[in-house]
């Protein structure tokens, strides 16, 4: 009697997200139907074979005919019964639109079970390399940033619904990739916990799952154990008149990122950037965006925005080209002499007024393989690290450790790996100096 309680109360959840997604394609059909097309050869395509795919997701990837040599990555994620297709050509049309401009990588998971949702319920769906749906998506994201080239300080995820719902989730668990993340009509990660299997949790659905922000914090801080690097700058969208996830989520969703990011909950700013909208920015550096819209039910985004995300996002400036890059470049260079077995170190710095990005790339030099790393450095003064990738970073200034994450712990006699990171300065934008892996001194390349 319980089973068939739970499939019916799990098969009228479908119904309602059936209904709700007719609605959005029938939204976005018309809020988009105005947006110019580009006349170009490239499209939707599908990939197979990307690697580690427990759930059997589709992936789907769009690179516009004019890629940028070093493009940023979004991973644009659909909702209930959505598909690939009509998330690119409906609600996400905006952003192929700006990938046609700026040269951006779009890459499209797509759920294959019934219902086509996500699963953000599983207790595998809520850790970290847990393998199910999120493991597949990160899969899809490694494919893809070898594939095109991807500067990984400009990996982003945005998506609606469902999607908005991964969205958070893989904010939590892969802050070391993602360097920002737009919900749209979403819930806090981990809000749809359930413990029977059901991908539908109705309390949380209903904004009746109430906690206080250390609670919600701590929910994703769990989702990544023992993670001390900085996470994702996040927006989240939210209608006053959803009904399918309701509002009360914007609020608890607030809470999570504000306590994760060490914010506090009362706004720096408030404007409404259109009349029905309300825009909260927490933090000095608004790493925490909520926009409210007055009237707005589950039909999100609508026309407009998704230009605010783009804008959020970073997704509005060319990729850089290392070629023919206008910005400054800066490689640190030094007398020593390398050791006969150890490690070399090259640091690449682009600046621009004050804020820069920093790539190093460590040679392992020695005969014997790395298992397990920690690279220290000392960062100039007045440079203050605000994100990164392929490591997790601390402190966040002065002498810095760098440490490996799942995928990259063994440095093989002779390989490479490239980690990095996005910091402000004060005026001094040289690279990081004094390298030392695992306590061995690093020759500067």
């Amino acid at each position: 009697m319980t089973i068939r309680n739970s499939t019916q109360r799990h098969t009228t959840a479908y119904r309602v997200i059936a209904v709700v997604a007719a609605v959005l394609s029938v939204v976005a059909a018309v809020a988009f139907s105005s947006v110019p097309q580009q006349a170009h050869a490239a499209s939707l395509t599908r990939v197979t074979g990307f690697g580690t795919n427990p759930t059997n997701l589709n992936m789907y990837v769009y690179a516009p005919d004019r890629l940028a040599a070093r493009p940023a990555l979004l991973l644009m994620i659909h909702y209930c019964t959505g598909t690939a297709s009509a998330v690119h050509n409906g609600g996400g049309r905006d952003y192929v639109t700006a990938a046609d401009r700026y040269g951006y990588v779009i890459v499209y998971p797509e759920a294959t079970r019934e219902g086509r949702c996500f699963d953000v319920s599983t207790q595998n769906a809520l850790r970290r390399n847990g393998g199910s749906d999120s493991t597949g998506i990160m899969s899809m994201v490694a494919h893809a940033r070898q594939r095109y080239n991807v500067d990984p300080s400009r990996i982003v995820v945005s998506g609606i619904s469902s999607g908005a719902m991964m969205t958070n989730v893989l904010a939590a668990q892969y802050p070391d990739v993602f360097s920002a993340a737009s919900a749209f009509a979403g819930v806090p990660a981990g809000c749809f916990a359930t413990t029977d299997g059901s991908l539908w949790n109705s309390q949380c659905s209903g904004g009746t799952l109430n906690k206080t922000p250390q609670q919600w914090g701590d929910q994703a801080r769990a989702m990544f154990p023992g993670y001390t690097g900085t996470y994702p700058r996040i927006q989240l969208w939210h209608g006053t008149n959803d009904t399918t996830l309701a509002y009360p989520n914007f609020g608890e969703a607030l809470d999570q990122w504000t306590n994760v990011h060490g914010v506090s909950r009362t706004p720096a700013s408030t404007d409404q950037p259109q009349s029905n909208w309300t825009r909260t920015r927490y933090g000095t550096n608004g790493v925490v965006e909520g926009i409210s819209a007055q009237g707005t039910g589950h039909d999100v985004p609508t026309a407009g925005m998704v230009g605010h995300a783009i804008t959020f996002l970073g997704l509005d400036r060319p990729g850089t080209d290392p070629t023919t890059s206008t910005t400054t470049t800066t490689t640190t260079t030094t007398t020593t002499p390398p050791p006969s077995q150890g490690c070399s170190v090259q640091a690449a710095v682009n600046a621009w007024n004050n804020g820069l990005t920093e790539t190093i790339t460590i040679t392992n030099t020695s005969t014997t393989a790395v298992n397990g790393w920690k690279l220290q450095f000392t960062l100039p003064g007045g440079q203050t690290i605000t994100g990164g990738w392929s490591a997790t970073y601390s402190p966040a200034s002065g002498q810095v450790t760098a440490s490996n994450v799942s995928y990259n712990g063994q440095i093989a006699p002779s390989a490479q790996i490239s980690i990095g990171f996005q910091a402000t300065h004060t005026g001094n934008s040289a690279a990081a100096g004094g390298f030392t892996l695992n306590g061995v001194q690093c020759a500067v390349a």
